[in-house]
């Protein structure tokens, strides 16, 4: 690896090999193993709420069932979301490992955490409540004061989506908000190193970069910044470390971070 490149390294879904994933306690996890930043997903709940889930339905992260944005914050909170996990505690009593994350609790952390943090928050869709789900994230990383970041801000979000149309809707009222527009397969232009909605930074899949060798060297000649998903391997780490990627997003950020200390 060339002297001097060291991608910044995100711990997906707060490191959810380790721990169970969207949970406060992986994310602690993460930031004290040395993650440079976080990636979670939100939902909105039936009563406005944003919420750390990854899936639509809440059958594999918990022990409810049902879609997420059918339920309230209060129904939502009486369910385990770490007993699931293969490593869960014997100790049920855990509540950062088994509460239900809502998004203004993590960001309470992350703000609290004493050290600067990198944010990735994707916006789930198809949804429900359309955009409604960018208008509350928006205002609440206002309330915040981290709709408008500035270089010396400690905790710097950006929003990602596959849905280009959930980033048009953030740039509409957040401009200065960094947008990821995340890849599982190859929208038009991108092979030429396109992206849709004016989106600065390309977050393909590693699964895609496999699969098309030419599209990182065309984003990349294309001045985009590229965030790669989910690294978890060896082989994977070292393809996109060849690339001289900006971002690896990972189940496993102890694992990434001792290669990088080896390099």
């Amino acid at each position: 690896m060339t002297t001097g490149y060291r991608p910044l390294v995100f711990a997906h879904r707060g490191g959810a090999d380790a721990l169970p994933e969207h949970t406060l306690g992986a994310y602690l996890r993460a930031l004290e193993e040395g993650a440079d930043g976080l990636e979670c997903d939100v939902r909105l709940t039936r009563d406005g709420h944003l919420v750390c889930v990854h899936d639509s339905k809440l059958d594999r992260t918990s022990d409810g069932r049902g879609r997420v944005s059918s339920k309230t914050l209060a129904e939502l909170d009486e369910l385990n979301f770490g007993s699931w996990h293969p490593g869960y505690p014997a100790d049920a009593e855990l509540p950062d490992l088994s509460r239900l994350l809502t998004l203004e609790r993590l960001l309470e952390a992350v703000r609290s955490s004493g050290r600067p943090v990198r944010l990735l928050i994707e916006t789930k869709h198809p949804s429900r409540y359309g955009a409604e789900v960018e208008r509350r994230l928006i205002r609440m990383l206002r309330h915040h004061g981290l709709a408008d970041p500035k270089p010396d801000d400690d905790v710097q979000v950006t929003v990602m989506s596959f849905a280009a149309l959930a980033l048009r809707r953030v740039r509409a009222q957040a401009p200065g908000l960094p947008t990821v527009y995340l890849m599982e397969l190859a929208p038009p232009g991108a092979g030429r190193g396109r992206l849709p909605f004016g989106a600065r930074t390309a977050g393909p899949g590693v699964e895609l970069i496999r699969a098309r060798p030419s599209l990182l060297p065309a984003l990349r000649a294309a001045g985009h910044r590229v965030y790669v998903w989910t690294v978890n391997d060896e082989a994977d780490l070292s393809l996109v470390l060849e690339h001289r990627v900006d971002g690896v997003i990972t189940d496993r950020p102890r694992f990434v971070l001792d290669h990088l200390d080896r390099m």
